[in-house]
């Protein structure tokens, strides 16, 4: 039953991952707008889930499989994050590589860390 709900929230998250990248093309130029955003997004779902959602479900095993391997892992991206980074480089955009490095990086490990500090 899990992979079941690894796939359909996998599903649901490629789509919503899909869905950003269509809204944002062509919208920040050669800077990677839409990973950036949907990188971010999927780890404020992560945040949520874990702290707010999950333990008023018990934890259930189906329901984590769904919202935090499927539907986040499906949202994220880090190989898409990876790859426009060494695209970048190949361009010889390297403040643009280093932005996104340093965006994803801070953004995305920031607001777990930010929803973990304030659960306390």
């Amino acid at each position: 039953m899990n992979v079941l709900a690894v796939f359909i929230g996998g599903g649901i998250g490629s789509v919503f991952r899909f869905g950003i990248s269509k809204l944002l093309v062509d919208k920040a130029g050669q800077f990677p707008l839409a990973t950036l955003i949907a990188n971010f997004l999927s780890c404020v779902v992560l945040a949520v889930g874990v702290m707010y959602i999950l333990p008023k479900i018990q934890q259930s095993e189906f329901w984590q499989a769904f919202l935090l391997i499927g539907v986040c892992g499906g949202f994220s991206t880090f190989s898409t994050f990876s790859n426009e980074s060494v695209l970048l480089i190949k361009s010889g955009l390297f403040g643009l590589v280093l932005l996104n490095l340093l965006l994803n990086i801070l953004f995305c490990f920031g607001i777990l860390y930010l929803f973990y500090v304030s659960k306390k």
